[in-house]
């Protein structure tokens, strides 16, 4: 005999299929719902060979759907995260027999129930790195089982487009990439985004949701910076924070940490009103950029000194140490005013300005410096070694950053 709440649950469910809601089945499978844990009630200590009562009460797979949300229900409520997370990727796959027989209207469901497996392989992966085992396998088998759904979008041609699976292709690709992060499987990402060039009649990305199109755009931006495309990893980050919604404040930031060391290679440097939005940013960046502003190599180097930790774990310590020459530039320019914006300067007074930075700097690395400069476009000039003089253009000898036609040189 079906308890009262577990009868009501499997007829909610079977109005919500009969009438094509979506949204309403991703709410009855919330793991963490109220109505879950109102469920545990009516069962002591739910198996499922104790649930197998249960079977046939709604149409293949619902049925089983019913029985696995159960099981999932009892191991969050005792805090097994571990089993929790097995008893879901359980329930993934069958939703995923009727999701891929189906139109667009079960995405809402397919959504919610992608984030909910993402959330307890995290939450499954703590508990296993509490113990001392693998903390990054539960994370891995969840993109595993992420993946089919993204090919259960990608291979739908029955629909009409309107109500197409292919509308969930970029949430559900965003979730992957999410967990390729999380684990630093970097790698692995390739093969999703070569499926999405394999099929060409995916919608274009601009057609989707404006979620879908920033959280795409902010890994394929991450997916750039890590392989130093740099140009590519500052376009894709633009228009993530451009799109991106303005009270998600969290996201913006995310964005913005990567977006800001690129664009100072442009010679773009955000203003203060946008730091002051962003805390955490300012206190990590604000340093540097006023040394940049104002050549103060001294500042420069204690700054990276004080974060380096952090900039490591972003990823950025190399990046922003390459910044560095930026700061060498506004430093060359402001003996460039000192002298009157001469064209012709003595080697000795860069090396003067150098040794405010540091005591040791000797002559021939002044000189070095200065050749580098010119070198790699920042200044324009020569360098007479036999008269120790600097010979600047009549014009513009200190190009603007924003004019180089290659300002992520530095970078490569």
């Amino acid at each position: 005999m079906a308890s009262s709440k577990f009868s009501k649950f499997l007829t909610d469910l079977a109005v919500c299929l009969q009438g094509e809601k979506g949204p309403e089945i991703a709410y009855l499978l919330k793991p963490t719902g109220e109505h879950g844990k109102g469920l545990l009630k009516d069962f002591r200590n739910p198996t499922r060979q104790s649930l197998s009562y249960y079977e046939g009460s709604l149409e293949s797979p619902w049925d089983e759907i019913a029985i696995q949300y159960v099981l999932v229900v009892n191991h969050c409520a005792r805090k097994r995260a571990v089993d929790a997370f097995k008893e879901e990727c359980t329930l993934v796959s069958l939703f995923l027999r009727f999701f891929s027989t189906n139109s667009g209207w079960t995405l809402p469901a397919l959504f919610s129930i992608m984030r909910d497996l993402r959330d307890l392989a995290s939450d499954a992966d703590l508990e296993a790195a509490s113990r001392g085992q693998d903390n990054t396998a539960n994370m891995e088998e969840a993109a595993r089982v992420i993946s089919k759904a993204f090919s259960s979008c990608v291979t739908d041609r029955q629909s009409p487009l309107a109500e197409s699976r292919k509308w969930g292709v970029y949430y559900v690709v965003g979730l992957i990439l999410k967990c390729y992060f999380r684990v630093r499987r970097i790698s692995l990402a390739k093969n999703i985004l070569r499926a999405i060039d394999a099929n060409p009649d995916i919608p274009p990305l601009s057609a989707y949701p404006r979620s879908h199109q920033v959280t795409y755009r902010y890994y394929i931006g991450m997916l750039g910076f890590l392989s130093e495309d740099f140009a590519k990893a500052e376009q894709e980050l633009t228009l993530a924070f451009y799109n991106c919604y303005t009270g998600a404040h969290s996201n913006q930031e995310r964005v913005l940490t990567y977006l800001i060391p690129l664009r100072m290679f442009r010679g773009h440097l955000p203003s203060r009103e946008l730091m002051r939005r962003f805390p955490v940013l300012d206190d990590l960046y604000t340093p540097f950029l006023n040394a940049l502003r104002t050549g103060d190599i001294r500042t420069y180097d204690a700054s990276l000194d004080r974060f380096e930790r952090r900039l490591v774990d972003l990823n950025l310590y190399l990046t922003l140490e390459k910044a560095r020459e930026l700061c060498v530039r506004g430093l060359f320019r402001r003996v460039w005013i000192a002298a009157e914006k001469s064209t012709r300067i003595p080697v000795s007074m860069f090396l003067a300005a150098l040794r405010t930075a540091d005591e040791e700097t000797a002559s021939e690395e002044a000189e070095c410096l200065v050749a580098n400069m010119i070198f790699k476009g920042f200044m324009r000039g020569y360098i007479s070694h036999e008269k120790q003089m600097v010979v600047l253009a009549n014009t513009n000898p200190f190009p603007r950053l924003a004019d180089r036609p290659s300002p992520y040189a530095l970078l490569q």
